[in-house]
């Protein structure tokens, strides 16, 4: 008599039990872009890096269109103290000189880029890596800051040098590439009118580009749960306008503002919906998008 093995056999209802749950999602989400800013701890790590490379490529096999954005500050600040050029940050963005500027760019559009595509290719995708100034995709232009003189009280203008904002992205070159069954996997390097390069900060350039083609959902990886409330509680869904009350009453601070404000950015642009993930969970864009507690921060329209 063939004897069962229980504990397969619980295994294998687990399994069943996940792909029934995740069914009506998929079919929610079959034909439609999904764009996922790259960046953090998860992409740090190996393991976690070649994950993240398998849902991608699952994400297009089950019918959707992932568009993946990386960032790539670590890797960056590595290859400029190995050529003993100096760098320092203003609120959170590094200061771009024209030295500064031809690094970002190789280590962006080149070893991050090919290494992520590379990563998808090998995982049963088909990748293409994008700089933002290929057919001018991300076009940009300097970024202006103001910060007041705590002695003075004069507001002064910052020079962050070739650090960039984007003024349009090309929706339709990136719905090009994707009807042609192509995952785009884009560098955060924007073209400016006179040829410049710019810098964009990663989740900028991210929203941006979610925004211009109308993604159902944009998503953000970083290092952290979610928005959390004053009490250190994740806060699962939050509208644009409760969003913004929580930044006024200092329960959002820091570095999370930017976060949210590019989120804020993406839903009113034209995506259907934002959230804040921690990209160091395996597999969490999956839990996601395909179960009914998902993770994270959900930010909506109001």
């Amino acid at each position: 008599m063939k004897r069962i093995d229980l504990k397969r056999r619980a295994e294998w209802l687990s399994k069943a039990g996940i792909l029934t749950e995740a069914l009506p999602f998929m079919r929610r989400y079959n034909d439609q872009t999904v764009v996922v800013k790259y960046g953090g701890h998860a992409m740090g790590n190996d393991d976690l890096a070649r994950k993240f490379a398998a849902d991608i490529v699952l994400m297009k096999q089950v019918g959707m269109h992932p568009i993946v954005v990386h960032g790539g500050g670590p890797q960056i600040g590595r290859m400029l103290e190995r050529l003993a050029i100096k760098s320092e940050f203003v609120d959170g963005l590094r200061v771009t000189d024209q030295a500064t500027v031809e690094i970002v760019e190789m280590v962006l559009s080149g070893a991050i880029n090919k290494g992520i595509v590379a990563a998808i290719n090998a995982a049963g995708g088909r990748a293409i890596g994008l700089s933002g100034k290929d057919g001018n995709l991300i076009q940009a232009r300097q970024l202006r800051r103001t910060k007041v003189d705590p002695d003075s009280n004069i507001e002064k203008v910052l020079d962050l040098g070739f650090v960039g904002e984007p003024t349009k992205v090309e929706g339709d070159m990136l719905r090009r590439l994707v009807a042609q069954d192509l995952i785009p996997v884009v560098a955060p390097i924007g073209a400016g009118e006179n040829g410049e390069t710019f810098n964009i900060n990663a989740d900028t350039a991210a929203g941006a580009v979610a925004a211009a083609v109308d993604a159902i959902r944009f998503m953000l990886l970083t290092d952290v749960e979610g928005v959390l409330d004053k009490e250190g509680r994740l806060m699962p869904e939050l509208s644009v306008a409760e969003a913004r009350a929580l930044i006024a009453d200092g329960t959002i601070s820091g570095g999370m503002i930017p976060k949210i404000e590019t989120c804020i950015e993406a839903v009113q642009g034209g995506a259907e919906g934002a959230v804040i993930i921690d990209g160091r969970v395996q597999h969490g864009v999956l839990l996601e998008l395909f179960t009914s507690h998902g993770m994270g921060t959900w930010i909506r329209r109001d």
